[in-house]
């Protein structure tokens, strides 16, 4: 029999909708056993977030500090295949997923054991993937797999459509705008990928560590996104910094430097992003090959 353990972390519930998707045909054989680890942080973040507490999180997230985790004690070390689903933050792997792979039993779960990730997001996770490829790297483990469900609302609404969801809880549609997050249909479809496993299990080709999920529509990379994603993050590293050295968490210096960090953030969206996206479509005719490079490069494994 195989073992399949899956790793998650979800606030609002909708990773956990992607990951039961996608992982029930893996528990509906008779062949696999599998077992899920929800990830509890000793300190839980708030959901919905609050202004502060939400942007509190993003120098933690960027710079991957992690957490500290409630012990999970009963997960055992010969699993053999590893499933890690994960939502980025602040272009960054979730705070407890990052906290988590730092840790010894981490490295004991994943050491040169195959590795699938799953991740349900907005629209730009490709620099929190290579962070992810790194940490896994760091735990000895192959990834072989990558399956991403984004934002149905596109790039422009979610600006405004995800931080309501986030801020509030509501991801209903309103007004010119449509409902956040992943769509239903797209969650429901996701079983395509626990089918490829199950089967792949059964023919033992896990350890041949080779994707076992192509040609199944698993990752579509806006190549347009990946320069913006890149600035993004240097962006991040230098607020993120300022931020933390502002003060501990929580502290009213550091909600000081928070707050001129986000007068800067809205006047960055409403003035530099629209030009960026506009620069981007004019010029990207001339970067077709480059883009479409850095494409094939960013969906591997899983992509085409």
């Amino acid at each position: 029999m195989k073992k399949v353990l899956v790793i998650s972390y979800s606030q609002s519930g909708q990773l956990s909708q992607f990951v039961k998707s996608a992982t029930e045909p893996l528990s509906q054989s008779d062949d696999i056993q599998v077992d899920h680890h929800i990830l509890e942080p000793v300190t839980p973040y708030p959901y919905p977030w609050t202004f502060y507490s939400f942007f509190d999180a993003f120098p933690e997230a960027i710079y991957m500090n992690g957490c500290d985790l409630k012990p999970a004690p009963h997960l055992a070390e010969d699993y053999d295949l590893i499933i890690i689903g994960y939502t980025v933050w602040f272009l960054a792997p979730s705070i407890p997923i990052t906290g988590f792979l730092k840790t010894d039993q981490a490295k004991q779960l994943l050491r040169d054991k195959p590795v699938v990730t799953l991740i349900a997001c907005r629209d730009m996770w490709v620099m929190a993937q290579e962070k992810m490829k790194s940490l896994i790297d760091d735990c000895g483990g192959h990834l072989i797999d990558n399956a991403v469900l984004t934002d149905q609302s596109g790039t422009i609404y979610s600006f405004v459509t995800t931080p309501r969801w986030m801020l509030t809880g509501k991801k209903d549609s309103f007004g010119i705008f449509p409902a956040a997050g992943v769509s239903e249909k797209d969650i429901a479809e996701s079983a395509r990928f626990g089918e490829r496993l199950a089967w792949g299990l059964s023919q033992n080709l896990e350890k041949e560590r080779k994707p076992l999920l192509t040609n199944l529509n698993a990752v579509k990379v806006n190549g347009k996104l990946v320069g913006s994603e890149k600035i993004a993050t240097r962006s991040f590293m230098i607020w993120g910094k300022l931020i933390q050295r502002s003060g501990k968490p929580g502290a009213f210096s550091r909600k000081v430097v928070i707050t001129i960090y986000v007068i800067f953030l809205i006047t960055m969206i409403f003035t530099l992003v629209p030009i960026n996206l506009l620069a981007k479509k004019l010029i990207s005719p001339l970067m077709k090959k480059s883009i479409e490079k850095s494409t094939e490069y960013y969906e591997k494994p899983s992509g085409r």
